[in-house]
């Protein structure tokens, strides 16, 4: 037997839902407006184009799982309609637990067994951001159509001088040939569970993309937390990467330099203290699946 979700009155849940939507509105205002006249934002597109979700995904609220919305004077909650609810006798609606874990078992599996690996580990902080460097190193193509704040032989040279640990495969699979060997790790996607760490901006960037693939199970407010979060580490990403976004109005963290260096490693760690405490409540979501 399970375990007798948690009921929502229904001007409780109609009240979060609102909210929940008014606030990925605005966290999503910017790129919206872009996509209309076919502009792009340097930084902030990012999680857009690199990830699946889309703004109107963020702005649908769900519950989480454990959570029955009781029926309003209208019926029931609209989420009677959507994939993996069920509406009980009472009108109540709730995520389905045994048709979501049928179609999503595995994801939940993997998911849970890489964020407790990563969180089982020390936080790694002295890779400086070189990822990003080590993407444009001795290439004349470039991911992103930015120009170089030390030109092409300065970001070389920055490489050639600082030894390169990434952990993250997903950003090592798009380092350039002549980088690959100078990184002191090997990610594959095949030892992704054994070799991510807490301290990496990728791995705690991608709690957002964990946070939007356990879909319904997941609470609104740990969705939008998970993408705020990614946000602000893809500006320190930027920000501490090769290219000159002066002109967008983010100013340079110059891992060059001693206290770039130290700028970075204070931001790194604070990122990966906000990402331990959003990687425990998507473990939570994980654990509460498999409860009975």
């Amino acid at each position: 037997m399970h375990a007798v979700p948690v009921l929502l009155p229904a001007a409780g849940w109609t009240a979060l839902a609102q909210a929940h939507a008014q606030r990925a509105d605005a966290l999503t205002a910017g790129h919206r407006a872009r996509r209309a006249t076919g502009a792009r934002h340097p930084v902030e597109d990012f999680l857009h184009e690199y990830y699946s979700a889309r703004p109107a995904q963020l702005r649908r609220w769900h519950p989480g799982a454990g959570v029955a919305l009781q029926a309003g004077p209208d019926g029931p909650a609209p989420h009677a309609a959507w994939r993996w609810y069920a509406t009980g006798d009472d009108g109540a609606v709730a995520l389905d637990r045994d048709a979501y874990l049928a179609d999503r078992g595995d994801t939940v599996a993997f998911v849970a067994r890489l964020l407790a690996a990563t969180a089982s580990r020390p936080a790694h902080t002295g890779c400086f951001g070189l990822h990003e460097w080590a993407m444009v190193y001795r290439d004349d193509e470039h991911r992103h159509p930015l120009p170089l704040r030390l030109g092409q032989a300065g970001t070389d040279a920055v490489v050639e001088a600082h030894p390169i640990r990434c952990s993250h495969f997903d950003a090592f699979r798009f380092f350039t040939p002549a980088a690959v060997g100078r990184n002191r790790l090997q990610p594959t996607r095949a030892t992704q569970v054994q070799m991510e760490q807490p301290g990496c901006l990728h791995a705690t960037m991608d709690l957002y993309k964990w946070a939007y693939k356990l879909g319904p199970a997941v609470p609104g407010d740990l969705l939008l937390d998970c993408f705020v979060l990614a946000a602000d580490v893809r500006e320190l990403d930027m920000r501490a990467s090769p290219y000159d976004l002066r002109d967008a109005g983010y100013e340079p963290v110059r891992i060059e330099t001693p206290e770039g260096r130290a700028q970075y490693v204070a931001a790194q760690r604070e990122s990966a203290r906000r990402g331990a405490e959003l990687r425990s409540r998507l473990l939570a979501v994980c654990a509460a699946l498999g409860e009975d």
